[in-house]
């Protein structure tokens, strides 16, 4: 288990995390989120090892992992990161990339894992092809091949899929947390995308100002969110007051609706009059202000012309399982 226990952070006078403490089990998934300048990529650095934390204390298992005052050479065996840049072999060939990371005394696993890591990756056509031929996104991928290549129990990952071509990453989402799942390697992966993190983590951590704001299991934290800064991160979500939807309801507390649970009417329901339609292939997204002047996402299967006024509505049990803030 990677144990981190009341940890913070600055670059010099700024603070930029403050008293963090979370568990992480053998072979589970973390998603960390949050936005821009929130902490996440300093987080993965001081997990492994390449900053040095002002308080706290991070242990997986028996080794302690220490900040470079006390560690020289971050990481070791047993932890792997993966940052924004790869700092790959240029002139030398993928396999060469990987098999450097690998035994020479046992040539036929060496070549089995190779072929293992390929075809994880999706990079079998590559096998002898110089990196420095390669594109960034074809990179990309060399470096979470080779980070795998040992086996490592923990692996930190910075935007995985920062650098690849939209049309290869759900293939390539699938292969590779499946195969961190079959090989039970924990996984600490920071991402702004949530398709990396809603069919794939275990828990969600959303860092905000210096802390954690949330951390909980993925469906918990998406059909339940506490915070519409949360719900902003996975998905289109608009904060509603509950007597729009329900004009019988006995509070005035707003609450968090997705783009896609509302439901619309011709007659009853909260009044919308329509601005724009996206077109976004399976659905229409649909922006529109309410009587308040407030603007309101929704999705709908056909587009609507602008300035029609429409009606929408939520299902009881969306509004019954939201915790009003």
């Amino acid at each position: 288990m990677l144990e981190v226990d009341h940890l913070s952070f600055s670059y010099g006078n700024h603070s930029v995390l403050e008293d963090l403490s979370f568990r992480v089990s053998p072979g589970e998934y973390l998603a960390v989120m949050g936005e821009s300048g929130c902490g996440k990529s300093t987080l993965l650095k001081l997990l492994y090892g390449a900053l040095p934390f002002e308080g706290g204390r991070i242990r997986w298992k028996q080794h302690p992992i220490k900040g470079p005052e006390y560690q020289l050479v971050p990481g070791g065996e047993f932890i792997k990161y993966l940052a924004q840049d790869f700092d790959l072999m240029p002139y030398a060939t993928v396999a060469e990339n990987l098999q450097k990371f690998l035994s020479a005394a046992e040539p036929e696993e060496t070549n089995a894992r190779i072929a293992e890591l390929l075809n994880t990756m999706d990079l079998e056509p590559y096998r002898d092809v110089k990196v420095n031929l390669l594109s960034g996104g074809e990179q990309q991928r060399v470096a979470l091949a080779r980070v795998l290549a040992r086996r490592p129990e923990v692996l930190l990952l910075d935007e995985p899929f920062s650098h690849i071509d939209h049309f290869r990453r759900n293939k390539l989402r699938r292969n590779l947390f499946g195969f961190l799942k079959s090989e039970k390697i924990s996984c600490i992966c920071a991402s702004h995308d949530y398709h990396d993190v809603l069919p794939f983590a275990d828990r969600i951590m959303v860092l905000r100002d210096r802390d954690i704001l949330d951390l909980r299991p993925t469906a918990e934290l998406f059909e339940k969110p506490r915070k519409l800064y949360t719900a902003e991160l996975l998905g289109e979500a608009n904060l509603v007051p509950i007597e729009v939807l329900k004009s019988y309801a006995s509070t005035t507390r707003n609450i968090i609706v997705y783009s896609h649970e509302f439901r619309m009417s011709r007659k009853s329901g909260m009044p919308v009059t329509v601005k724009h339609t996206y077109y976004f292939g399976s659905h229409y997204r649909i922006y529109g202000i309410m009587e308040s002047g407030k603007g309101v996402y929704f999705d709908t299967e056909s587009p609507i012309e602008k300035g029609k006024k429409i009606y929408l509505n939520v299902s009881l049990e969306t509004i019954n399982k939201r915790m009003p803030i």
